[in-house]
């Protein structure tokens, strides 16, 4: 008796989770006839793995459409007939006409219902949250409201930076889709309900989204920064129009300060001093990318007192 044919998809894909998953389907022996992904933007900084790399290691056709919505990329797909169509970290919605050419599956980086939309890991750790993971779901045209398959929840600790958590939640769309393939493609994966009156939705972030308020409590101060850190943006503040960023910080155990909320240099060291009094211990503060030091900074912090 011939061997089964394998089953064929179209992926669409990009960033590390869009890397790791593809690697996932191709050694469960999944045939990739296409992969559509995108074009590297010059303004972002681009820490992440490629998949247009991993395509041409591997002798994928690999597209990158400006439109993800055409009538021509709709046909080329068509045309492939493909068993599967999955989404992996693509960062454009896919519209009706596409969804409807075969069973579709989108890896979302948060435990849905929670979190759903864009940069869902900048705001689990944005929001203090202190769980987040994988969720393999069904494509609707409503983003991230079909039908769970699979999950997998990594914790995220109080120090964590959103960096961090998604090298966790990388780990976890692998691990999650490892474990739910074999029965997606054998037609006998369950499916569990994907309740949209929790959680919500958020939209993509901007670096300006990083302005720190130094009036909030240090909690949420610190969370932004955690959010924000590098190798994204950074939370940052001004002082005489310079742009100071804060590249490392912990929530200092000091007792709570007298200081005027921003930043100030006590004993040598920059403190971030918060609506609450409690502060955040600064141990790299850049502005214009160069390091700025504590001496530095007082001198600034004493030119912009002096200005008033």
């Amino acid at each position: 008796m011939a061997a089964p044919l394998a089953k064929t998809a179209v992926v669409f894909a990009y960033h590390n989770v869009g890397v790791r998953c593809l690697k996932v389907l191709l050694a469960a022996g999944v045939d990739v006839k296409l992969v559509v992904t995108h074009e590297d933007n010059p303004a972002e900084t681009i820490w992440f793995e490629s998949v247009v790399a991993l395509c041409r290691e591997e002798g994928i056709a690999c597209i990158t459409p400006a439109d993800a919505a055409s009538a021509e990329l709709q046909a080329q797909v068509a045309a492939l007939r493909p068993d599967f169509l999955f989404s992996f970290y693509y960062r454009n919605m896919l519209p009706a006409p596409l969804l409807a050419v075969a069973p579709a599956f989108n890896m979302h980086g948060s435990l849905l219902p929670q979190f759903r939309g864009r940069a869902p890991v900048n705001w689990a750790v944005l929001h203090g949250a202190t769980e987040t993971g994988a969720t393999l779901h069904e494509m609707t045209v409503k983003p991230d409201a079909g039908a769970i398959v699979a999950q997998t929840a990594v914790p995220i600790l109080p120090d964590d930076s959103a960096f961090e958590v998604f090298g966790k939640v990388t780990v976890a769309a692998e691990q999650t889709l490892w474990r739910a393939l074999p029965a997606l493609l054998d037609g006998t994966a369950g499916r569990l309900p994907n309740d949209l009156r929790q959680g919500g939705y958020f939209g993509g972030r901007k670096p300006e989204d990083g302005r720190i308020d130094w009036s909030l409590p240090a909690q949420q101060v610190y969370n932004l920064h955690r959010a924000v850190a590098p190798p994204y943006p950074g939370a940052f503040t001004e002082i005489n129009g310079v742009v100071y960023i804060i590249e490392r910080a912990r929530l200092s155990r000091l007792a709570p300060s007298s200081l005027p909320a921003g930043l100030s240099v006590v004993d040598n060291r920059i403190f971030g001093v918060c609506g609450d009094g409690r502060m955040l211990a600064i141990s790299a503060l850049t502005a214009d990318g160069v390091p700025v030091s504590a001496p530095q900074l007082q001198s600034a912090l004493a030119a912009s007192a002096s200005a008033r």
